[in-house]
């Protein structure tokens, strides 16, 4: 197994709460521990923000197995004033975090675009 990599010093433009969304957005079955590799935070810290969304209602979770399977509320309006009264939801946030299958799935440097303008 390799180590989780290194933290990453100063500040960020994206909350360590929404790398967590963003990356259990991706699989909703991820485990703790592969959360808390791809975010660069420690197992702990996943399982506080993961309890931090569930307490907000931004998540929930059902045990299925051995593992979970989570649930996010899109329609949720996020937590600063300045974007719950622009009406911003949990869905407009993961939309920009968030690449869908055509993007991850085209080979890059191809020329194919799925989405019309974006290149």
């Amino acid at each position: 197994m390799g180590g989780v990599p290194e933290p990453h010093t100063g500040w960020t433009f994206i909350t360590n709460h929404a790398r967590v969304l963003a990356t259990i957005a991706e699989d909703q079955n991820a485990r703790i521990r592969d959360i808390a590799a791809r975010c660069r935070l420690t197992e702990r810290a996943v399982q506080k923000i993961i309890s931090d969304l569930e307490q907000s209602g931004f998540l929930s979770h059902a045990r299925e197995g051995r593992g979970n399977t989570y649930r996010i509320e899109p329609g949720k309006t996020l937590r600063h004033p300045a974007e719950a009264e622009a009406g911003l939801t949990v869905a407009s946030l993961l939309g920009l975090l968030v690449q869908d299958e055509a993007h991850r799935a085209a080979p890059s440097g191809n020329g194919a675009h799925t989405d019309g303008d974006r290149p």
